[in-house]
């Protein structure tokens, strides 16, 4: 069985409670960033919040940028660009995969 990175680091699995413990920040924190839509953890059929590995190292970032002055509304636009860098990185990769699929007829 292979492990992908990207596949485990995405799924959301973890509690607010333990983001709070791995990040040190508070669970009023962890909160206030989601309304200020910087982090988007998913909910439970309870309502609960799950948050992935890849949302604790954003979470991080966050913090680290707000201790250095940078406003929340810039760090949103940051972590948007870097998204769609990301979604046209993985667009052109699909692209390369189809045409060399096609040129040896996979």
């Amino acid at each position: 069985m292979t492990y992908n990175d990207a596949s485990y680091k995405d799924k959301k699995v973890i509690s607010i409670g333990t983001v709070s413990e791995l990040t040190g920040l508070t669970e009023r924190q962890i909160r206030y960033y989601e309304s200020r839509q910087l982090i988007f953890p998913e909910r439970t059929k309870t309502g609960l919040r799950k948050y992935s590995f890849q949302d604790v190292e954003t979470l991080i970032e966050i913090a680290n940028h707000l201790e250095e002055g940078v406003w929340t509304s810039e760090i949103r636009k940051e972590l948007k660009k870097r998204e769609q860098q990301l979604n046209n990185s993985n667009i052109r990769t699909n692209l390369i995969k189809g045409q060399i699929n096609a040129h040896f007829k996979i």
